[in-house]
């Protein structure tokens, strides 16, 4: 019934060859037809990390492809997603399994299958292969198809909402050996622009959280002014100083206000982390199970050097291995934020993964509000393993007590 490990780089090559939006459905049918599987279905994350959308379906009897969007609060699917590991359970004339499609941290999606037999370990093995290579297949295509970006969104977004996530990180989730990081953002009814952003390069990590003023299009458009000047400052080799200077020089010159923002630079080989704050709350970071707020020195918004002529300092933060770091927006401290203690949410959740607790953290403010935000509420969480480390312990984007993905019933 299955073919080995040897089967995986057909199954790359076949959706490769495949049509962009077909591609899935290609992995899909061979998996189908490899296990006996009576239906085979990938399922999307949404970007809110709160649904999944069932994308495609292979084996069902009305056949094609299905909108299906389903909660995952309290369910199996999130159960799945939140621990990285394989679900398998009885299922009406057969067994169901199902299997997290992540890349470097990044939960992008489950795959569930109904076999008609339980599985041996040699087809479990197999089906946690497909989906590996269906986490690259998803990223790969997603360059030239709207679907994937369509399966990730519950409602059609306004004008500015789609400037907004056009300037978040194509991945919200990164793992590499010295940390894991993700970031989350939840916006208010009317836009406010916030934005985060990190790139990783041979010797170090770039992060970056801004916070334009204004909402809607207003703040949509100082956002773009704002992260495409940090980008383009980043990417021609700038340090952190000339790159808060560019931004704020860009405000400026544009005409679009001002903006809180608070840029890091951390070394991957020293481990040294250094930080500008332009006016922008200070970060916190937990140390053996306990928050405290990073005080530092902080400089002015970007786009009043006109008015406030003064050079950005580049301070150095204490970050040592094993820290979680977060930078946040004062939509996690102001307005609805107030009725949440964020240093003692983030101590209670210490043993999720970034990607967990990131989302914890702004679905508490959310829901302090009523469902309804007055300002972005946004964060980034960095967990620090330190310079040390030279090889990826956690490739299944789990709990931060899990190495491995393991398998449930």
């Amino acid at each position: 019934m299955s073919g080995g490990r040897s089967e995986l780089p057909r199954l790359l090559t076949a959706a490769e060859q495949a049509a962009p939006v077909e591609a899935v459905d290609i992995v899909a049918e061979d998996l189908r037809r490899r296990f006996r599987a009576r239906k085979v279905s990938f399922l999307i994350v949404d970007l809110t990390g709160k649904a999944v959308a069932r994308l495609s379906t292979v084996g069902a009897a009305e056949g094609g492809r299905e909108a299906e969007r389903i909660p995952l609060s309290g369910s199996v699917y999130e159960k799945v997603i939140r621990t990285q590991r394989l679900y398998q359970e009885a299922a009406d004339q057969g067994q169901r399994v199902i299997v997290p499609v992540t890349n470097r941290g990044d939960a992008i999606g489950l795959l569930e299958l109904l076999l008609s037999a339980a599985p041996g370990e040699d087809v479990l093995d197999e089906i946690g292969g497909a989906a590996h290579v269906l986490a690259y297949i998803v990223i790969a295509n997603g360059r030239f198809t709207d679907l994937y970006t369509w399966g990730k969104r519950s409602r059609p977004p306004t004008l500015a909402a789609e400037i907004q996530y056009q300037l978040l990180p194509s991945s919200l989730t990164c793992e590499a050996a010295q940390f894991t990081l993700c970031g989350s953002l939840e916006p208010s009814e009317d836009l406010s622009g916030d934005t985060f952003d990190y790139t990783l390069d041979r010797d170090a990590l770039h992060l970056s959280v801004t916070d334009p003023m204004g909402h809607d299009i207003d703040a949509a458009l100082a956002a773009t002014v704002l992260v495409s000047a940090l980008r383009g400052a980043r990417r021609a080799g700038a340090g952190l100083a000339e790159q808060a200077h560019l931004a704020d020089q860009a405000l400026a010159d544009h005409g679009h206000g001002h903006a809180t923002g608070q840029l890091m630079r951390i070394n991957l080989h020293t481990g040294r982390a250094q930080l500008v704050n332009a006016g922008h709350p200070w970060p916190l970071r937990m140390r053996d199970g306990t928050a405290e707020t990073i005080t530092c020195e902080v400089d002015h918004p970007f786009g009043l050097s006109v008015r406030v002529p003064h050079p950005y300092r580049v301070q150095d933060i204490d970050l040592r291995p094993h820290d979680r770091l977060l930078m946040l927006t004062d939509g996690m401290l102001e307005h609805h934020g107030e009725k949440i203690d964020v240093p003692a949410l983030l101590e209670r959740t210490r043993d999720l993964h970034p990607r967990e607790a990131a989302l914890t953290l702004t679905s508490a403010i959310l829901d302090a509000a009523g469902g309804q935000l007055d300002d972005d509420a946004t964060v980034m969480c960095l967990d620090w393993h330190g310079p040390q480390e030279t090889q990826r312990h956690f490739s299944s984007g789990a709990d931060t007590r899990q190495a491995s993905a393991t398998r449930t019933k």
